[in-house]
């Protein structure tokens, strides 16, 4: 793999991770239109840790109130942080309990363009959730609903930024709080998912030099960045829902490609 290879799957994964358009579908259709593949779990972990650094570097005041809160013992602030625990448990149970189920379903790939449709229909939703001026705060059962979402959005083609969000607008909780909210939870479980890829990669005499990882890196990390602004802007100027039609092009496109 080339660093201009790397520099392109960077991009797509720092775009697609956060803005609501899926990047397991586009994944999956990278893989059938063009052929792209990941090319070992170093590169996967590499690419999964960057998105992490870019939420970071975006919410890096808010973690640091949060982290230094929970280490005072601040009671808001620890309540937070279980909330947040509490929204990865639905993700950890299914990805680790179920996690070769949810593998194989990406060697369908109209299973990717079946959630691309559903995940454009969610997204859609956004626009009367907002009409109806949300302004609340996450708490435990959104939470918990948000965490069932972020489950869900295991099967490619769901959006894990879309559902998430969506459902804590449902829930009554403000559009800024909602971005947080997802975003702080992706920490989580991306951490979580480069967690477990790591012994694999250690383990591995991966194929990539430092350079083209490094190159990767970058671009998902910059382009990460970019993409939560832009997903916080759409959602604050209430065109969140524009989202939509996207994915049902894509959804559709790609379903029927798959059937030729």
């Amino acid at each position: 793999m080339t660093w201009y290879e790397a520099v392109f799957l960077g991009a797509l994964q720092g775009a697609t991770e956060f803005l609501p358009v899926s990047s397991s579908g586009h994944l999956v259709m990278g893989q059938a239109l063009l052929g792209i593949e990941l090319p070992g779990a170093d590169l996967e972990t590499v690419l999964h840790a960057a998105t992490l650094l870019s939420v970071v570097i975006v919410y890096r005041g808010r973690i640091g109130t949060l982290l230094s809160g929970v280490a005072r013992g601040d009671r808001d602030q620890l309540g937070y942080a279980g909330l947040l625990l509490l929204a990865s448990v639905p993700a950890a149970i299914a990805g680790l309990g179920f996690g070769s189920f949810f593998e194989s379903l990406f060697d369908r790939p109209w299973i990717a363009g079946a959630g691309l449709l559903a995940s454009g229909c969610v997204v859609w939703t956004a626009r009367k959730a907002l009409a109806q001026g949300p302004a609340g705060a996450p708490g435990a059962g959104t939470a918990l609903v948000m965490g069932l979402a972020q489950a869900a959005a295991i099967l490619p083609g769901i959006s894990r930024s879309g559902t998430t969000v969506v459902a804590a607008l449902w829930r009554g909780v403000g559009p800024s709080e909602a971005a947080a909210f997802s975003f702080l939870m992706s920490v989580v479980a991306v951490g979580g998912a480069a967690l477990v890829k790591l012994p694999e990669v250690m383990a591995a005499d991966g194929p990539l030099g430092p350079g083209v990882l490094a190159a990767g890196g970058v671009a998902a990390c910059v382009t990460g960045v970019l993409a939560i602004h832009i997903f916080r802007a759409m959602l604050g100027s209430r065109s969140f829902h524009r989202f939509a039609p996207y994915l049902w092009v894509a959804g559709a496109a790609f379903l029927l490609y798959t059937s030729l």
